[in-house]
């Protein structure tokens, strides 16, 4: 049964947000604008296209590990809540629903994102494909709302997809330690962190032959046009995708094809691009086995196991607070 969605990101707070992200990140050299614009409706659909495409490996990797083990994990966890952070359809989800299912243990299921029509679907879905399971959607975002999160014994909370790797260092550690603060003893934290490995394997992820990760990359210019009566031209921006040796991170940018200035009626802001300016619009940092447990000690957490597909190119860890 799927509850009404708990609303901790109002419209009104989404748009405050936007003001000032924009606002902040146009008039900063180089410019930016954060990732998590990317994913109204039409986002969304673009970013499931994405993990299917012959180049993003990063879904399948994981989905590789999740099929061999998640009948471990829930036997690890024992969780009656499962909640997952930047759930969108939730698809993924759906093997450690089953493994949990099996197990007996679990009576819950919180998705957690901040596309509310993503998640009223997907919430729906769910309950009819699991019934007896509470589905309760929550509306927020990750980076702000995770201490609003409904409590609850033996929680499982799951951040899947690598979507950390979209955070910077400093707010991946504060993310990192509104997690670990959110958890009690018993609870686990099931993290996944995609790999460094070949430079070129990682470009072509982030820069498929179909186009369809240049698309996704332009429509936060299309969010910004609709929400902040901006006058973006979508088409005088060309995507870039290019691998930060020192950070060991992609970069995905919008490069301006020629000299121009955007209007963005809602800042009152003019804003002046350059032929050949990039804008920063998403990292998407890779790591190290290592690395990853090394962060998680940092904020008190401890690694139970470490999963990487045949392949190694993606890592799973569940970890859980240290005593």
């Amino acid at each position: 049964m799927a509850a009404d969605l708990e609303v901790h990101l109002a419209p009104s707070s989404y748009l405050a947000a936007l003001r000032h992200d924009v606002r902040a990140g146009l008039t900063t050299e180089p410019k930016t604008l954060p990732p998590k614009y990317f994913y109204d409706a039409r986002g969304s659909e673009l970013f499931d296209e994405i993990t299917r495409l012959p180049e993003y490996y990063p879904t399948r990797a994981e989905s590789t590990i999740l099929h061999e083990h998640a009948d471990e994990i829930a036997t690890l966890s024992q969780a009656r809540t499962l909640v997952e952070l930047g759930s969108g359809t939730s698809a993924k989800t759906r093997l450690l629903l089953r493994a949990l299912t099996r197990a007996g243990t679990l009576h819950r299921f919180v998705p957690f994102d901040v596309d509310p029509v993503v998640l009223t679907d997907a919430a729906k879905t769910i309950s009819t494909d699991f019934p007896l399971l509470s589905v309760e959607p929550v509306v927020g975002d990750f980076e702000e709302h995770l201490t609003l999160l409904p409590g609850g014994d033996r929680q499982l909370i799951a951040f899947l997809g690598s979507t950390i790797g979209n955070l910077e260092p400093v707010a991946r550690g504060r993310f990192l330690r509104d997690v670990s603060s959110v958890l009690r003893p018993g609870d686990t934290f099931l993290l996944g962190t995609d790999l460094v490995k070949d430079v070129g394997r990682l470009q072509r992820a982030y820069d498929d032959s179909a186009g369809v990760t240049a698309e996704f990359n332009r429509n936060v210019l299309t969010v910004v046009n609709r929400e902040l009566g901006a006058d973006f031209d979508v088409t005088a921006f060309e995507h870039v995708a290019v691998w930060d040796a020192e950070h060991e991170w992609i970069e995905m940018r919008l490069r301006s094809s020629r000299d121009q200035v955007v209007h963005i009626a809602d800042l009152d802001l003019d804003v002046r691009f350059a032929a050949g300016e990039e804008m920063r619009t998403e990292i998407s940092a890779k790591f190290h086995p290592d690395g990853i447990a090394d962060e998680l000690g940092r904020v008190r957490l401890r690694v139970v196991r470490f999963w990487t597909d045949p392949d190694g190119d993606f890592g799973l860890s569940l970890a859980t607070p240290m005593q």
